[in-house]
């Protein structure tokens, strides 16, 4: 069987048992030729990812899933595919754990989250069924795995309608503990097409009490929530998710859809609400952050994982067979009230070979690395009223790269995609501007082949791409003025 170019819907619900051996084989062989395979994030083997589902902590290993469709990089079947970690960085596949293989998910096995009891993990998921008119109906299902990764479903929907007055636009479970008692924060769609967050509560995992829809916010929500994450972070209440449809007068944003996030003193549960919540925020500044979940690990911190990729995109690997990638594990903190994100401490284990960087900003572009793999993470650092570019993945005789102009007096940074290698998205821009603090700036990037990673500022601000570039293009070019520079920068390890 030829490797599709014509996605109908039947094929793309096509099970999984129903697919020619010999067509894997073929799917195999041409992603494995991608010049643009990461080196140290998770990605599919084939096919497509998307939402992080189901991170939590279980049986003395990270749990994590991701939603996933393996026989192209198209929407189709989804099942969760299943990855386990000692160390948040290094995964091992454990293989499609969760299918869509019975008759409350006969069409795909869509969001959810995971939750420890005890010698097993419970995992919350939406199952999605189309009737002979392709009508939708949205499940909320549950299972129990076993400590040897063995999963049984529970038979019956935990929530087996939307309430009355919402659409079955109704998905994304998320499950979490607080005041002793169960709680699940579901995405959700009116059926005056607003969107909301519907909150239940249940004191045995089975049975589920509809609370009503949470309140945070007075403005409207677009046309639509997804993936909604309630985390408590030093104190305070986190609600992370994604708005789509959302008035760009209510959060300036250029995505087709932003993640966004607000933070509340706390969770009112007897009334169902946050607290004194902030405005809206992006969560991301950069091109490519959506369905970031979050939960809080046993060891007290709030960790977060994002798909590194957007809805209704056509990405550039689309045509070799795969699509997307899950972020770097981050910690999530609140300093005054104000979201930090920064990868995990145990992502210095990557580290290997360290260069010095230090120098003078000038006017022209020069290069502070000619010979690293685009493999590395970098640590610099400018000071106080510093202006200038940071070029990665660039080519200085092509005068290609993706760019990151900074201007420490005017408060501001731009990330520009244009020329670093094939466009895509256009129609969203191929550039981003967002403020920065007036003041010192620090930067840390990680690249790692056709995606960047930027941490600014201690995790202030955060700005995630995609990035395709033509050839190997890996020189790393600065220019600038009133400033100096220093930093380090390491190659890092594979981890596949």
């Amino acid at each position: 069987m030829s490797l599709i170019k014509n996605w109908t819907t039947e094929l793309r619900y096509q099970h999984y048992d129903k697919w020619p051996e010999d067509y894997i084989k073929q799917l195999k062989k041409q992603v494995s030729q991608s010049k643009w395979r990461l080196n140290y994030h998770v990605q599919p083997e084939t096919g497509l990812l998307n939402d992080p589902n189901g991170f939590s902590f279980f049986n003395g290993k990270w749990h994590l899933f991701y939603q996933s469709y393996p026989m192209g990089a198209v929407h189709g079947l989804k099942s969760w595919f299943h990855l386990t970690s000692t160390n948040l960085i290094d995964w091992q596949k454990e293989g499609a754990d969760l299918l869509p293989d019975s008759p409350y998910d006969s069409h795909g096995v869509y969001s959810g989250s995971a939750f420890p009891l005890d010698d097993r993990l419970f995992l919350a998921y939406t199952g999605n069924v189309r009737d002979n008119d392709w009508n939708r109906f949205s499940y909320q299902m549950g299972a129990w795995m076993d400590q040897n990764n063995q999963i049984e479903k529970v038979q019956l929907p935990l929530i087996e309608q939307p309430p009355k007055g919402y659409t079955q636009h109704f998905r994304d479970p998320q499950i979490f503990v607080y005041q002793n008692k169960y709680f699940m924060v579901i995405g959700a769609q009116n059926e005056a097409l607003e969107g909301k967050v519907l909150t239940y509560m249940s004191t045995d995992l089975q049975n589920w009490e509809l609370q009503g829809e949470l309140d945070f916010s007075e403005h409207q929500m677009g046309f639509m929530v997804e993936c909604p994450n309630l985390v408590f972070v030093d104190g305070k209440a986190l609600l992370l998710f994604c708005p789509q449809g959302l008035e760009k007068e209510i959060l300036p944003y250029q995505n087709i859809y932003p993640n966004t996030y607000v933070v509340a003193n706390e969770f009112d549960s007897e009334n169902n609400r946050l607290t004194n919540p902030s405005s809206l925020k992006n969560l991301d500044e950069g091109f490519d952050v959506y369905a970031t979940q979050a939960f809080n690990a046993p060891d007290g911190r709030a960790l977060a994982v994002s798909w590194i990729g957007l809805p209704e995109i056509t990405y550039p690997t689309d045509r070799e067979g795969w699509a997307h990638c899950l972020s770097l594990t981050k910690e999530l903190t609140i300093k005054e009230g104000m979201l930090f994100q920064n990868p995990v401490a145990e992502t210095k284990d990557l580290r290997e070979k360290e260069y010095k960087l230090h120098g003078q900003l000038h006017a022209e572009p020069q290069a502070i690395s000619t010979s690293i793999e685009n493999q590395y993470e970098m640590n610099i650092e400018f000071e106080q009223g510093a202006k200038g570019k940071l070029t990665l993945l660039a080519d200085q005789k092509e005068n290609t790269g993706l760019e990151l102009s900074f201007d420490t007096e005017r408060g501001t940074m731009i990330i520009n995609r244009e020329n670093v290698g094939i466009s895509f998205g256009e129609e969203y821009g191929n550039q981003r501007e967002f403020s920065i603090p007036q003041g010192p700036l620090s930067l840390r990037v990680f690249v790692d082949s056709s995606v960047v990673e930027i941490f600014i500022n201690d995790g202030e601000k955060t700005a995630t791409a995609r990035v395709f570039p033509k050839e190997s293009k890996n020189d790393i070019l600065l220019s600038g003025s009133q400033s100096s520079f220093s930093g380090k920068l390491w190659t890092l390890r594979s981890t596949k």
